[in-house]
């Protein structure tokens, strides 16, 4: 859904921002909107008009659901549908290994990092023998935007942690209540070793399914992307996510996603994380996010406007 954005693909660099209309409350957000470039030619304006849902959100329920919002955001697009949460629980593993010197991922592993990969998959399929653990998936990172040009980022950039994480683990267990049994086990102990002896940096959430579109397919490769969301107040970037997700949903035919945050007391450096499919490949992906600068500008500016940021890395199944 980051960018997807919000949930999906945020822009490789900064674009000026555009909003036809927001409601503003609290702290002078429609002060920092006004502040931005509202001027948009016409032909922009017929492009984003051309994209708009088929069908507008009531302006009542729009008002009563995000009463607590900094923000409303536009009618560009719907909100997204939700169904129910899933009942799993989860622990993401996120490590900074070799990470590509360059956005997108030209050349295979190295031999070490390739080594690496292979281990983790033995290891996670070790783990996943436990009747407690549903699912562990190892990925690897094929596209990777420069975070710090993005606007909330960049002015945030001494006390954040940066999402570069090459290699990425997703365990799901068969209820958050068992989280911690899984992390006493042996198998996730050794995987955690592995990596770390082998990572520059690694951050590890526990988590639970706050919102979901659809289940995300592990099953067979795909075109995956972890979005990692910062935000000043967490229930806003939470509320803005329904907004976001909507873009990707018209936009890329985003038809899963599932939005993870950490469990009760779980210290984490990321309000939530979001893990999306789409079977596209990367490049056709990117074109797509840099020719549809509607879309871009939709979410930078409501991201923005929020206080918020997102750090979205596409993936591959190792």
């Amino acid at each position: 859904m980051s960018s997807v954005t919000g949930v999906g693909l945020e822009p490789l660099c900064r674009q000026p921002a555009m909003i036809e209309h927001v409601r503003a409350h609290n702290y002078n957000t429609s002060t920092r909107l006004s502040a931005m470039d509202s001027s948009t030619t016409d032909t922009e304006q017929t492009d984003q008009h051309s994209r708009r849902a088929e069908t507008e959100p009531d302006s009542a329920s729009a008002e009563s659901s995000t009463d607590s919002l900094a923000v409303i955001a536009d009618s560009t697009y719907s909100k997204a549908q939700f169904i129910e949460p899933t009942t799993l629980g989860y622990i993401h593993i996120g490590a900074e290994v070799q990470p590509s010197t360059l956005p997108i991922t030209l050349f295979p592993p190295s031999a070490e990092k390739a080594t690496l990969l292979e281990k983790l998959k033995q290891q996670t399929q070790q783990l996943e023998e436990f009747e407690t653990v549903e699912t562990a998936t190892v990925f690897k990172a094929v596209t990777m935007p420069p975070f710090h040009r993005f606007p909330y980022i960049k002015d945030h950039i001494d006390s954040l942690r940066l999402a570069q994480f090459d290699i990425a683990i997703l365990i799901e267990t068969s209820s958050p209540a068992v989280v911690p049994d899984v992390r006493d086990t042996t198998a996730y102990q050794t995987l955690v070793n592995t990596i770390q002896s082998e990572a520059t940096q690694m951050h590890v959430m526990a988590a639970r399914n706050k919102k979901r579109i659809d289940t995300v397919n592990k099953a067979r490769d795909g075109l995956f992307i972890f979005n990692h969301f910062v935000a000043d107040d967490p229930e806003v970037l939470l509320e803005l996510f329904d907004h976001l997700a909507g873009g990707y949903v018209a936009e890329t035919g985003l038809d899963n996603s599932t939005l993870l945050v950490p469990l009760d007391e779980e210290k984490a450096d990321f309000v939530a994380i979001n893990n999306a499919q789409w079977d596209i490949s990367r490049f056709r992906f990117v074109w797509r996010e840099m020719t549809n600068p509607g879309l871009r500008k939709y979410v930078q500016t409501h991201l923005e406007a929020n206080q918020a940021g997102s750090m979205p890395v596409l993936y591959r199944l190792a």
